[in-house]
C-alpha cells in the first residue's frame, strides 16, 4: 500500500492557487470521488494489484502533518511508501524535482509532515511555481497563475501525475531521472514508454 498526498489549502478561495498544485495533481490521477477521512479527503485506487491512497489534507498547509501522520499510522504505511506533492517557489514555473528524502527547504507543509512522521524519509515531488519580484512569498503562493503561465503549469501538473504513477509502480529512481530534467529536454519517446 502507498500514500500519495497532495498538499494545498481547503476552500473555494484557494482553489487554483499556486499553493494548491498538490490538490490539482491528485485530480489528474483519478476520477474517483474523494471522501472525508483523517482531517482530509481520501480516494482509493489500485495500480498493478497495489492499493494506492490519494489524500488531500484539509488542515491548511502549515498543519499538513496532522492529517498525513494519522492516515499513515492507521494503514501502517511506512514513510518510504509516502509521496508528498507540493509547490516550490525556488523552482521556475513548470520544473519538477522528485527526491526520496530531504529537508523541508522552507516549505511549511513539508516541515509539518517531517515533524509529525518523526523524520525526513518520505518521498516528495515539488512542482515549481516560481517567485515574484513584487509580492512577498506568503501572498505569492496564494495567487492564481497568470494567463501566460497556464499552459506551462497544466503541462507540469500532467508530468507530475505521470511521475507519481511511475513512483507508485516502484520506479521512483527512474521517475527522478526522467522528470527532474528540464521539461523541454524530455523526449516524447521516453515519456511514451511509461
Amino acid at each position: 500500500m502507498k500514500i500519495v498526498a497532495g498538499l494545498g489549502n481547503p476552500g473555494a478561495q484557494y482553489a487554483g492557487t499556486r499553493h494548491n498544485v498538490g490538490f490539482m495533481v491528485l485530480h489528474r490521477l483519478t476520477d474517483e470521488t474523494f471522501r472525508p477521512a483523517f482531517h482530509g479527503e481520501l480516494a482509493e485506487t489500485r495500480l498493478e494489484n497495489e492499493k494506492i491512497l490519494l489524500f488531500k489534507p484539509l488542515t491548511y498547509m502549515n498543519l499538513s502533518g496532522q492529517a498525513v501522520a494519522p492516515l499513515a499510522a492507521y494503514y501502517k504505511v511506512s514513510p518510504a511508501d509516502i509521496l508528498v506533492i507540493c509547490d516550490d517557489m525556488d523552482l521556475p514555473p513548470g520544473r519538477l524535482r522528485m527526491r526520496a528524502k530531504g529537508s523541508a527547504g522552507g516549505h511549511n507543509g513539508l516541515k509539518s509532515i517531517i515533524a509529525a512522521l518523526g523524520g525526513e524519509g518520505f518521498w516528495r515531488l515539488r512542482v515549481g511555481v516560481g517567485r515574484s519580484l513584487f509580492d512577498d512569498p506568503a501572498r505569492h503562493v496564494l495567487k492564481r497563475f497568470m494567463a501566460e503561465e497556464t499552459e506551462t503549469m497544466a503541462a507540469a501538473m500532467t508530468r507530475a501525475a505521470e511521475a507519481a504513477v511511475l513512483w507508485c509502480r516502484g520506479r521512483g529512481g527512474e521517475a527522478m531521472n526522467i522528470y527532474n530534467r528540464d521539461p523541454l529536454n524530455i523526449s516524447e519517446s521516453k515519456a511514451e514508454e511509461i
